[in-house]
């Protein structure tokens, strides 16, 4: 039997409107580890020193609250701590491409993203204390509760991207994620419908090179995860995850393309999660020093901080002084969480349900009564 295909209705992929989103051959850099530019044909626009300036103050201060956030772990004031150390240019880059009405949707390890947008650090970090809510205001702050399932975010995400499209209005989405939600099928899910309905997101996947214990090497046979985009139809890149000046380039790309109408956009960042997966974690189980110590030397806040000293655009004065900043920023978030929040233990009842049902109401009768005794007897 004798099939004929008319190839002319397959459109040849670089003739298709996300010509500029096409996973290069190699991650884009601009800076070397010894935050030198490296002298390669720039695929997107460098950011302005101005906006330089303004993520390396961002990545200090991101950094300094890690390092806190770390700490109130290890004194029993945190529940669990996922450090993103290593990974600031990541999430400070996303944060900083966004618009005030944009939308973000984090993952349990982007605290720093969140502290980027302005929301307060005590407030971060309330959910990893044991409060019963996310801490913040996710409307008032465009940012969704921090997701500790893999991947379920990326639907919410397209989702509210869909839904302000729908609506005629210029708002994007962007979704973190790491490489282990990649094997997930929500991830498939999520990129599936925003390709197909164009919903304006950007998905971040923050490649640190492990889920957890497990390496990306036994999670997918792609040549980049990046290239998991062009599967799907949609614009796709991948990028020096450690290179704050090639994040913010192609992460302001990224923005700007889905708002302009193209559909979404994968960006990949090759990063390295410095600190154990958590607190409760040993990685060294499962890595070597050696491993660690070679990805210390592309340390992200370093190769910022050389490139600006090199251009004259920061000093030893500057830097003490920006020092000082997040030093005074961290005894607030010491301050914040030593004190004792108010909890209310009939909020187990009301948030449950819009109109609650025969159950719950039984249940809170019963706590309602307890409480009433309790205090009696006191």
């Amino acid at each position: 039997m004798h099939l004929e295909v008319d190839v002319t209705l397959v459109e040849p992929p670089l003739a298709r409107p996300y010509r500029k989103f096409l996973p290069a051959d190699s991650a884009v850099q601009y800076l070397d580890s010894a935050g030198e530019l490296t002298g390669s044909e720039a695929r997107y626009p460098r950011p302005s020193d101005h906006r330089l300036v303004e993520m390396h103050r961002n990545m200090v201060l991101g950094r300094r609250f890690d390092q806190q956030a770390t700490a109130l772990t290890k004194q029993g004031r945190l529940a669990v701590y996922p450090s993103s150390r290593g990974q600031e240019a990541c999430q400070i880059a996303a944060a900083m491409s966004l618009r005030p009405g944009d939308w973000m949707f984090p993952t349990y390890r982007d605290s720093v993203a969140l502290a980027a947008r302005g929301i307060d650090p005590v407030e971060i970090l309330s959910m990893l204390a044991g409060d019963w809510h996310c801490g913040y205001d996710p409307a008032r702050h465009r940012s969704a509760p921090q997701c500790t399932p893999l991947a379920t975010q990326l639907l919410h995400a397209t989702g509210v991207a869909y839904g302000e499209n729908r609506r005629g209005r210029d708002t994007i989405a962007l979704a973190f994620c790491g490489d282990g939600a990649t094997s997930e099928g929500d991830f498939h899910e999520a990129l599936n419908f925003a390709a197909v309905f164009k919903a304006p997101v950007v998905f971040l996947v923050q490649n640190n090179g492990f889920a957890i214990s497990v390496p990306l090497a036994r999670q997918s046979a792609a040549p980049t995860l990046a290239h998991k985009g062009v599967g799907y139809g949609i614009g796709s890149e991948q990028v020096d995850g450690n290179d704050p000046v090639a994040m913010l380039a192609v992460m302001d790309e990224a923005a700007n393309f889905v708002r302009s109408g193209n559909g979404p956009v994968i960006v990949e960042a090759h990063t390295y999660r410095i600190d154990a997966h958590t607190n409760a974690d040993d990685a060294t189980r499962y890595r070597d020093s050696s491993e660690v110590e070679q990805w210390l030397g592309r340390d992200p806040l370093t190769r910022l901080e050389k490139y600006l000293r090199g251009r004259n655009l920061l000093d030893d004065a500057a830097v003490d002084a920006l020092t000082a900043e997040a030093d005074t920023a961290a005894a607030a978030l010491r301050a914040g969480m030593n004190v004792d929040r108010p909890h209310d233990p009939l909020d187990l009842f009301r948030h449950v349900f819009a109109e609650p049902t025969p159950q719950l109401r039984e249940q809170q009768a019963q706590v309602q009564a307890e409480l009433a005794a309790e205090s009696e007897e006191h």
